[in-house]
C-alpha cells in the first residue's frame, strides 16, 4: 500500500456538496492499494502511520506521533498514487489494485486506523471527491509498506 501523508491543521472531504468527513489537527492520509497487496498491508500501514513522528514536541522538533498528540485522521482513497509516469505524458495506473480489491483494502485500512484509537473520518471510495486542507508546516511524506 502507498500513502501520501500530510500533517494538517484541518482537512475535509466533500462529495456533491455534502461533507463526508472533516478533522482538526492531525493527518490527511491519501491511500492507494497496489496489485499484490495482501490483508496484512492495511494493518502494517496503519501502525506505521500512527507512530510516524511528524508532529512537533515542546522544542519544536518533529518528535511526536499522531497518537502522542491525540490527532485525528482523514483517510481518502486515491488510486492515482499508483501513477506510472516513466513513459510518455499520460500516467498509467495498471499497478493499482483492481477496484473491488482496492476498496476492500481501503476500508480495512481505515478500520485499522480507527482500531488504534485514532478518531477517523473518511471519504467515499471511487467518488469524485473534493478535498480541502490546511497543510501544517508544510509537512508531506510518502510512505509505502
Amino acid at each position: 500500500m502507498r500513502a501520501l501523508v500530510q500533517r494538517v491543521s484541518e482537512a475535509a472531504v466533500r462529495v456533491d456538496g455534502e461533507t463526508l468527513g472533516e478533522i482538526g489537527p492531525g493527518m490527511l492520509i491519501l491511500v492507494c492499494a497496489m496489485q499484490g497487496d495482501d490483508d496484512g498491508k492495511p494493518k502494517a500501514l496503519a501502525e506505521k502511520l500512527s507512530k510516524l513522528r511528524i508532529f512537533q514536541d515542546e522544542a519544536g522538533k518533529m518528535n511526536r506521533s499522531l497518537r502522542d498528540v491525540g490527532g485525528s485522521a482523514l483517510v481518502v482513497s486515491q488510486f492515482t498514487l499508483a501513477a506510472d509516469t516513466s513513459r510518455g505524458n499520460r500516467p498509467g495506473f495498471s499497478t493499482a489494485a483492481p477496484p473491488a480489491e482496492g476498496e476492500r483494502l481501503y476500508e480495512m485500512f481505515a478500520g485499522e486506523v480507527a482500531a488504534l484509537g485514532i478518531p477517523t473520518a473518511r471519504g467515499r471510495f471511487g467518488a469524485d471527491m473534493k478535498v480541502s486542507l490546511v497543510n501544517d508546516g508544510p509537512v508531506t511524506i510518502w510512505v509505502e509498506v
